[in-house]
C-alpha cells in the first residue's frame, strides 16, 4: 500500500472538514444571519445564525458513536467512505438552499437539518482519519504520520479563504449575497469526489485487520469503551475543551470579532487567518516528528502553558493595528496551537486499545468539540454586552485553558505505548 496514498486519503477529509468549517463560519456573519435569520437587531441575527454553527457541533458526538461503531466493527475504511458521503451531500445542499425570503420558516429549519447531517458526518471523520494514518505508521514515526491528517486544517482554511476571496472579487456585493456565496459550498463536491477516489483504493489498516483476524471485535463498542476505558474518554474530553475554545475563536469567530467589533476591513481579518494557517503548514509536520523523540505530553503541556500566558497579550494586541493582528495570529494560531494540534490525534489515539480505538478517540474529541462549538454564541453575547473587552475575553480563555492544563498533568505519556496488543510486531514502539 502506497504510504503517500494512505496519507493523502487521511488528510483529504480534514481538508474538506475545515474548508466547510471556514465557509460556514464566514457565511454565518456575512450572509446566513441576514438571509436565514432576519431580525431588526443584527446581534440577534448573529446569535441565531451561530446557533446553527453550534448545532452542527452538538451533532458530532452522535456521529462519533455511529461511525465509531462502524469503524470498530466493520472497518476504518467503510466508516470513512460514509462520512464523506454525508459531508458532500450536506455541503452541496447548503449551497442550493433557498433563503427565508423565498420559502419562509422552512429556510432556517432546513439549514438546521443540513447542519445536523454535516455534524453527524464530521463526528466520525476526524477519528477515522487519524487512525488511517497512525495505524499504517512505520516504526518510530507514528507522531509524524498522526500529524499529517491535521495538515487538513490549514490546507482547508487556506483553500476556503482563497475561494471565498476570489468569489468576493469577481462579484458585486449584491451578486455575492444573491448567489456568489453559494459557489464555494458547491465546489466542495469536487473535493469529496477526490476523497472517495483516494479512499476506495486503499485497504483497511493493518491494526484493524489483525484485530478482525483474531475475531476479537467489540459487540457494542460504545458500551465497551465506557466499561473499560471511561477515564481515558474523560481525559480526551478535558484535554480538548481548552484548546478547542481557543481554536474556534482564532480560526472562525475572529473574523466576526475583528470586522464587527474591532472595525477591521474584512481583507485584513482574512489575511491574518491566512498567515496563521500558512505557519501551521510548517509547524504541524515538524512538531509531529519531534513528538516521536520527546513525547506527546511534553509538547501538549508546553503548548497549553503558552496559550494560557498569551491570552492577555493576544486580546490586548490584535486591536492595535494590522501588524500586531498578523503577528498574534501567526504565533497563537500558527505556532502554539499548531504544535498542540499536531500531537493531539496521536496522543488521544494512544489512550485506547485497537478494539475500541475509533469509538474512544472519536467520542472523547467530539464531545469536547460539541461544547466548544457554542463558543460563538457566548462570545457574541459577551461582545454585545461588554464590547471587545480584553479582560472578559482573555479571562474566559484562561479559565478553559487552565482546566485542560490541569488535566494534562494527570495523563500519562503515551509515546512508548504499544499501539496494537494482538500483533506486537506491528507496534512502532518496542
Amino acid at each position: 500500500m502506497s504510504p503517500l496514498r494512505v496519507l493523502l486519503a487521511s488528510m483529504i477529509g480534514s481538508v474538506i472538514e475545515w474548508y466547510d468549517f471556514y465557509l460556514y463560519g464566514s457565511a454565518t456573519s456575512l450572509v446566513l444571519s441576514s438571509q436565514y435569520f432576519p431580525s431588526h437587531d443584527h446581534a440577534v441575527s448573529l446569535i441565531l445564525a451561530f446557533s446553527t454553527f453550534g448545532i452542527g457541533y452538538a451533532a458530532r458526538p452522535l456521529g462519533s458513536i455511529l461511525f465509531g461503531h462502524l469503524g470498530d466493527r466493520v472497518g476504518r475504511k467503510a466508516a470513512l467512505i460514509y462520512t464523506l458521503v454525508g459531508m458532500g451531500i450536506s455541503s452541496t445542499l447548503i449551497g442550493l438552499l433557498p433563503t427565508y425570503a423565498q420559502i419562509g420558516l422552512w429556510a432556517p429549519i432546513l439549514l438546521v437539518a443540513l447542519r445536523l447531517i454535516q455534524g453527524v458526518s464530521l463526528g466520525g471523520e476526524w477519528g477515522g482519519a487519524i487512525l488511517l494514518a497512525t495505524e499504517y505508521a512505520p516504526r518510530g514515526i507514528r507522531g509524524l504520520y498522526g500529524a499529517i491528517p491535521q495538515l487538513g486544517v490549514p490546507v482547508g482554511l487556506v483553500t476556503g479563504t482563497l475561494c471565498f476571496t476570489l468569489i468576493s472579487h469577481l462579484t458585486t456585493n449584491a451578486q455575492f449575497l444573491s448567489w456568489g456565496w453559494r459557489v464555494p459550498f458547491l465546489l466542495s463536491l469536487l473535493l469529496v469526489a477526490l476523497a472517495i477516489w483516494l479512499r476506495t483504493g486503499i485497504e483497511d489498516t493493518p491494526a484493524f485487520q489483525a484485530q478482525r483476524a483474531q475475531g476479537d471485535i467489540a459487540r457494542v463498542p460504545i458500551a465497551e469503551v465506557f466499561r473499560t476505558n471511561w477515564k481515558n474518554v474523560l481525559h480526551a474530553i478535558g484535554l480538548k475543551i481548552g484548546d478547542g475554545f481557543l481554536n474556534v475563536f482564532v480560526m472562525s469567530y475572529v473574523l466576526t470579532y475583528a470586522t464587527v467589533y474591532l472595525k477591521y476591513p474584512r481583507n485584513t481579518a482574512l489575511n491574518a487567518l491566512t498567515i496563521g494557517s500558512a505557519v501551521m503548514l510548517v509547524i504541524i509536520p515538524f512538531t509531529g516528528y519531534l513528538s516521536d523523540y520527546i513525547g506527546r505530553k511534553r509538547i501538549y503541556l508546553s503548548g497549553l502553558v503558552l496559550l494560557f500566558v498569551l491570552s492577555i497579550p493576544y486580546f490586548s494586541l490584535i486591536p492595535r493595528g494590522a501588524g500586531w493582528f498578523y503577528a498574534m495570529e501567526a504565533v497563537v494560531l500558527g505556532v502554539v496551537w499548531g504544535a498542540i494540534f499536531a500531537t493531539q490525534g496521536t496522543f488521544f489515539s494512544e489512550l485506547f486499545p485497537t478494539k475500541v480505538r475509533y469509538t474512544g478517540l472519536s467520542v472523547g474529541y467530539q464531545v469536547a468539540a460539541a461544547i466548544d462549538g457554542f463558543g460563538p454564541i457566548l462570545w457574541t453575547w459577551m461582545a454585545k454586552t461588554y464590547g471587545p473587552s480584553v479582560g472578559k475575553f482573555s479571562l474566559f480563555m484562561m479559565v478553559v485553558l487552565g482546566f485542560s492544563l490541569l488535566l494534562t498533568l494527570f495523563v500519562r505519556e503515551t509515546r512508548a505505548v504499544a499501539y496494537t496488543g494482538a500483533e506486537p510486531s506491528l507496534s512502532p514502539y518496542r
